[in-house]
């Protein structure tokens, strides 16, 4: 078929037409999407993931159903400076990426520690708490007394499946064997049955050990021994809710807020004062 010039010029006319058409309605649609801090604005909504057995962070009481922390009140706090509510949905470690990377939660909230690799898939906040690694046992064994007493042949070593201790024990015991401990067994019943020596844990879940049983014993390092810096997770991509949160934090930390929140839970110790990004301490 054969086109004149003035139909050729007509057609060229009509195909960059549509182009521009299409291109506006491109730029259009993308302004008029909500960053991730407008979504949660307008929905007035926050969706918050945690992890329900966390001792002194978001604890989920049992008895009560009533959840308290140190991240539950910051939570809670947030939510007032932003006009929104909290919406908590329940998580854990080996769930918290893909419950981020998937949508499920804007944020995650429960004391995450900052390791190298979390931080290649998600984005994370300053850090408020920074805690080492203690070791549990049992009171009544005589087994393990000191620090130096846990990486011994023959001794069982248990841990969290997805949580910092994991990865770190897995590299620094040379004698014991390692248990990493899947839901629904618990690294508490592993070492109350005699199965396990002990478990590795942090600063506050050690003192949920020694405030509801009577049978754990903490063993401190003699020396700092693995410090985690515990910070707040986002899915990566837009940083507008990330740096809202991050503004909060540092706001929190200046007017004592966050200092006094970590009192309530006896978390003094491990709090942490100064502002910035935080980083990964992996050794």
């Amino acid at each position: 078929m054969h086109f004149t010039p003035q139909l050729q010029r007509l057609a060229h006319a009509v195909v960059a037409f549509v182009t521009i058409a299409v291109a506006a309605a491109a730029c259009g649609n993308a302004a008029a999407a909500p960053n991730r801090l407008q979504r949660v604005l307008d929905a007035r909504e926050l969706r918050v993931c945690i992890w329900p057995d966390y001792y002194g962070i978001t604890y989920r009481n049992p008895k009560t159903h009533q959840l308290r922390g140190i991240d539950i009140d910051i939570a809670a706090e947030l939510g007032k400076e932003l006009g929104v509510r909290i919406q908590y949905v329940d998580s854990s470690f080996p769930l918290l990426v893909d419950n981020l990377l998937q949508d499920k939660c804007d944020i995650a909230m429960h004391a995450i520690g900052v390791t190298a690799a979390r931080s290649s898939k998600l984005a994370f906040t300053q850090p408020h708490l920074r805690s080492d690694i203690y070791a549990v046992t049992s009171a009544s064994g005589a087994n393990i007394q000191t620090w130096d007493e846990i990486d011994k042949p023959g001794r069982v070593i248990a841990v969290q499946a997805g949580t910092v201790m994991e990865p770190v024990m897995q590299e620094s015991l040379k004698h014991a064997r390692l248990l990493v401990v899947k839901p629904p067994m618990t690294r508490e019943n592993e070492v109350e049955s005699g199965r396990a020596d002990a478990f590795m844990t942090d600063y506050p879940y050690s003192r949920r050990m020694l405030d509801m049983t009577r049978w754990a014993r903490v063993v401190a390092p003699p020396r700092p021994f693995h410090l985690s810096d515990y910070a707040y997770a986002l899915a990566p991509g837009d940083s507008s809710l990330l740096d809202r949160v991050d503004r909060f934090i540092a706001a929190i930390k200046s007017d004592q807020r966050l200092l006094r929140f970590a009192r309530n839970y006896g978390l003094e110790p491990v709090v942490v004062t100064e502002t910035g990004r935080s980083q990964s301490r992996l050794r």
